[in-house]
């Protein structure tokens, strides 16, 4: 087993991956910039290290900086957790070549599940549905672009192979805009990501985002941990998430899974990472991999008792999988919602120092938060600042309990946006279950 990670990382996640190294009784090593010294991990860390000012690319986003922290300490591995470098290919080759283990799939499989292009001809190879579209980048033929765009139908989506969390996209309904949008998209993503590849798309009306957890290993293999659904989200940013998924059946969940899980063996692909899918009239169809750990990941370990954590751990040890997928059961319902320093109308950051803060309890109820009493919230980086958790033994019971959670938090000094929370979980539709992921910005009255 590694013997001390370093937390490439910093808020919520990086003190959830300090809680799992003490369960495993790993040391632990926190980096952080100037701005986030009084951070709990830090203070609760084995090491600590200052990797440069309060600029993300001058300290979380510093590969030198990171590496020296590691060698410094004497560290044996480092763990990326999520955003920032954790998806970065050159972070994971650095790591490993430095003789440092990257708690995550290698940097080739990174690299080729960050290209959306090269992602997708991957899963079609590994049986996995996928969404019509071009099979592949588009070029500057006009004739063939238009061609392309008859034989998938109107309206469709030109998307960068570089693009994520809902940038690079752009919608096109008729094929006398769909030259000039392929050029807008292109110009775009080589200003956003230095890669002006696009492919084109099927555009879903009114689809749900249904992703799938997995786990695999060194020695051959691979599992998935069921379905969670994410369709509740504003400006392609996931707001709340559950799993199981509403109105998936087991085997419409052991058929993806499975296909899901032999993908992973097919790419030699290590330790966890989500399967994304638009999911629409029964069918689901792939969009992207993420190669780490999700921000929506507790939801999964309340339903199946996994620790994800300590399972990306454990296969970086070179650690065959301790489940086979006979092992893994689907226990009841979980919810989360994300709590972030915002204005819950005008969605503005709102940083600053928490004069109180009331964490809520009771049965079934999980906060994941690095905030506290006198805690400033910098305005240096993601306003998230928390996820709220709740289990019940059914979906029904989880909602309920999510409610009495959100009534009993106390976060003051700063503005949240637990009252748009609210405003989610008491809607009928919501209750209901199987809302699209267009519909929170219909109730929001956003275009």
């Amino acid at each position: 087993m590694l013997e001390k990670i370093v937390i490439a990382n910093r808020g919520e996640i990086a003190l959830r991956i300090l809680r799992a190294c003490r369960e495993m009784d790993i040391k632990t090593v926190a980096v952080h910039s100037t701005a986030d010294r009084d951070l709990k991990h830090v203070r609760l860390a084995d090491e600590s290290v200052c990797v440069g000012p309060a600029s993300s690319l001058e300290s979380y986003l510093n590969i030198p900086a990171l590496i020296c922290a590691a060698e410094l300490t004497n560290a044996d591995g480092i763990h990326p957790g999520y955003g920032f470098l954790s998806e970065n290919a050159e972070f994971a080759e650095q790591v490993e070549s430095s003789g440092f283990k990257f708690i995550g799939p290698s940097a080739a499989a990174i690299r080729t599940m960050g290209d959306k292009v090269a992602a997708i001809k991957a899963m079609k190879m590994a049986g996995v549905p996928t969404v019509p579209g071009s099979d592949g980048p588009l070029g500057e033929n006009r004739d063939e672009n238009l061609e392309i765009g008859r034989k998938v139908g109107y309206p469709v989506i030109i998307k960068a192979a570089g693009g994520g969390g809902g940038r690079g996209m752009r919608v096109v309904h008729d094929e006398d805009s769909l030259m000039n949008s392929i050029q807008l998209t292109k110009s775009e993503a080589a200003a956003a990501f230095n890669n002006d590849t696009v492919y084109m798309e099927k555009f879903l009306g009114a689809p749900r985002h249904i992703e799938i957890q997995v786990l695999a290993d060194s020695h051959g293999n691979a599992i998935h941990l069921a379905e969670r659904d994410c369709s509740m989200q504003r400006r392609h940013q996931k707001v709340v998430e559950e799993a199981p998924a509403p109105g998936i059946t087991d085997q419409q969940r052991d058929t993806i899974g499975s296909r899901c899980a032999q993908a992973c063996i097919k790419m030699g692909y290590e330790g966890a990472g989500t399967f994304e899918f638009l999911y629409e009239n029964g069918e689901f169809y792939f969009i992207e991999m993420n190669t780490r750990v999700q921000v929506e990941h507790p939801v999964t370990e309340m339903i199946t008792w996994v620790d994800i954590i300590k399972e990306q751990i454990s296969i970086a040890s070179g650690n065959p999988l301790r489940y086979r997928q006979e092992d893994i059961k689907i226990h009841g319902h979980a919810i989360e919602c994300r709590i972030n320093a915002e204005d819950s109308k005008t969605f503005l950051p709102s940083p600053g120092k928490i004069t109180l803060y009331h964490a809520p309890g009771g049965p079934g109820v999980r906060m994941d938060s690095h905030i506290y009493n006198g805690y400033t919230v910098p305005p240096y980086y993601d306003s998230m600042i928390g996820k709220l958790i709740t289990y019940g033994s059914s979906r029904e019971s989880a909602i309920a309990r999510m409610n009495g959670a959100l009534s009993e938090i106390v976060i003051e000094g700063i503005k949240t946006n637990i009252e748009l929370q609210k405003d989610i979980l008491s809607d009928a539709n919501f209750a209901i279950g199987g809302t699209d992921i267009h519909y929170l910005e219909k109730k929001l009255g956003i275009d």
